[in-house]
């Protein structure tokens, strides 16, 4: 990449989304890792991992009960989406060698998290887009972390998958260099212009995450490496990853304009048995925020798995 582009791409983005927050945040790495006060006795843990252009709040209201403890990832080069809370080092945080960015960096956050925070045996990891590619990455880098943890990959970047036609066809003319300016014009443009093709049916917590996706980055490189490192992760990745994982759902939109569908679920039929693949009704890659409904219950799980 030429200097003068990476200049341009670095210059910080000012964040532009926050919720309240009550709980802890510990910084690890370029990222952090939020952890939510709970008032009831803690019988499940659920560590979160936000997709690409999302932040952590995608699972607040997902995962509402009193009795689960949220754990929910900021990746790395992200803004952390919390007012009021004062980010802490961690004792137990280890550097990571990867680059920043990138699907393996954030992967060393998860499985940093995983092995450090949660206070119950009743784990599960649920990955949105990109963070369904955090999670297999993790998978792989500390299998035995996963033992007994349940997986939910929800419209994930996956093993040999593709964007959606749509997204590869306007990102292949975009240089580096124009990546500023081509956000600029988005940020600029009402959301209505391109959220219907996109975003699918809008609702009003769909409005209040989505409209602000082009600042959730601290700088627009790490914009630009996301979506370079999520092709070549797909293009190199292989479905084998999928045989470390024990027990999980794979959540499948009945629409998808940001992934090419049939390729997500081609390659989520080369996993094991124990993994169920929910074709949902979902009108959008966002299947979470287009209806809680689709998030499968903890009590369902031993059956399901016993399919």
């Amino acid at each position: 990449m030429k200097a003068s582009h990476v200049r341009k791409l670095i210059k910080p983005i000012e964040s532009a989304y926050s919720e309240m927050f009550s709980g802890r945040v510990y910084r690890v790495g370029q990222g952090a890792v939020s952890v939510r006060n709970h008032s009831g006795a803690a019988e499940q843990t659920v560590i979160g991992v936000h997709g690409f252009l999302e932040n952590h709040c995608y699972f607040t209201q997902a995962y509402e009960a009193p009795t689960t403890e949220l754990v929910l990832l900021t990746c790395s080069n992200y803004h952390i989406p919390v007012n009021g809370v004062t980010p802490e080092s961690p004792d137990w945080e280890v550097p990571i060698k990867y680059l920043e960015g990138t699907i393996q960096y954030d992967a060393c956050i998860l499985n940093q998290a995983l092995s450090n925070l949660p206070s119950t045996d009743n784990i599960r990891v649920h990955g949105h887009s990109r963070g369904g590619a955090v999670i297999l990455e993790a998978i792989r880098l500390r299998p035995e972390l996963y033992d007994t943890v349940e997986v939910v990959l929800e419209a994930p970047v996956l093993p040999q998958g593709r964007l959606h036609a749509l997204v590869t066809t306007l990102l292949e003319p975009v240089s580096h260099g124009m990546w500023p300016w081509l956000i600029r014009l988005i940020n600029s443009a009402p959301s209505s212009a391109y959220g219907q093709t996109f975003f699918g049916k809008m609702n009003p917590r769909k409005k209040q995450l989505l409209s602000k996706l082009f600042s959730a980055t601290r700088d627009h490189l790490t914009i630009v490496r996301n979506i370079e490192d999520i092709m070549e992760w797909m293009e190199r990745t292989d479905t084998a990853v999928y045989d470390q994982i024990r027990h999980g759902t794979f959540l499948i939109p009945r629409v998808d304009r940001i992934l090419d569908r049939g390729a997500m679920l081609a390659s989520a039929r080369q996993s094991p048995t124990t993994m169920r693949i929910v074709e949902t009704e979902a009108p959008s890659h966002f299947i979470t925020l287009d209806s809680k409904e689709w998030v499968p219950g903890f009590e369902t799980l031993p059956t399901a798995c016993q399919l």
